[in-house]
């Protein structure tokens, strides 16, 4: 059976707290999983949420500031200590290699697995699989950052009254679908389009185009909101987002589901997260995240 969830391994900004470790989020998308933005005590992490290295199959950083980073040396030197048996892909901005380059060799380790460098230095689309094209937006921070989002290719809807009004049932439905067409009836007439997930991740950046285009129609967004509201030009002047913006941002692109993270440490009460999020008017399903929560992708419309 499938399985398309987000595993929250760290949730706070700049630096780890009592109760917040540095960012790190799994998506496990089927039989993929694809680990973002992986800070200092994310293997720790990992093996406390039940996440081997042998799940890893793409790692994607957005941008070089340590909490989004530090993490990597640790994870890359355990998926080789694990041996894992297949090719783990490592997306990141081109203009931080040699921030890549340093942790990845941070000290002495045996290399066993093919660790393949797919640095980002445009927006577009990085990889499509069967199961999913990843697609990314550059942002606005202070380093050159990149979001990343996943979309699943649009599939098609069998339709159980249309099907028996055209006398088609049993092995015919399965004929009709792989040829297009059977004794004059087309697939889309016994058919509708079934729209492909859609999850988008992202982090450390101002209001601007790349967010809005992320966000658009996903069924889950994992965004940052480091700060509340009342300290607005503060989040402006250090490239990132306010709960309200993230909100308005999921209610406007009609986001399903609506993930807050990346919080600062001068905040005590999450709940005024998610009553800032309600006041900008999303109204979907909201979640103001923690460590070790597991978020599944909403089910298909």
């Amino acid at each position: 059976m499938s399985v398309r969830e987000l595993v929250v391994l760290g949730t706070a900004s700049q630096v780890p707290t009592r109760h917040r470790n540095h960012n790190g989020y799994l998506l496990r998308w089927d039989g993929e999983g694809i680990l973002f933005d992986p800070g200092e005590g994310t293997q720790r992490q990992m093996l406390r949420a039940g996440v081997a290295a042998h799940d890893l199959n793409r790692i994607c950083v957005t941008h070089f500031h340590g909490d989004h980073s530090l993490g990597l040396a640790g994870v890359i030197q355990r998926i080789n200590l694990d041996q894992v048996p297949h090719e783990i892909t490592a997306h990141y901005p081109r203009s931080g290699q040699r921030f890549f380059d340093r942790l990845r060799y941070a000290t002495a380790y045996r290399e066993t697995v093919r660790l393949t460098e797919a640095p980002v230095d445009v927006e577009g689309t990085l990889a499509a699989t069967p199961s999913y094209t990843l697609e990314t937006r550059k942002l606005s921070h202070p380093v050159e950052s990149y979001g990343y989002r996943l979309v699943e290719p649009d599939g098609r809807r069998m339709l159980p009254d249309r099907l028996a009004a055209h006398g088609i049932e049993g092995p015919d439905v399965g004929r009709i679908q792989r040829e297009g067409a059977l004794g004059g009836v087309t697939l889309d007439e016994v058919s509708e389009v079934r729209r492909g997930q859609r999850f988008a991740f992202v982090m450390d950046t101002r209001l601007c185009e790349g967010v809005h285009a992320l966000a658009d129609g996903c069924d889950l967004l994992v965004i940052e909101s480091t700060f509340l509201d009342e300290d607005v030009e503060l989040a402006v002047d250090h490239g990132h987002l306010t709960a309200g913006q993230a909100a308005a941002v999921a209610r406007d692109a009609g986001v399903r589901h609506l993930v807050l993270t990346h919080f600062s440490q001068r905040y005590s009460e999450p709940e005024e997260f998610e009553r800032q999020a309600r006041a900008a008017g999303f109204e979907g399903e909201l979640t103001v995240a923690h460590d070790l929560l597991r978020v599944p992708v909403p089910k298909r419309r």
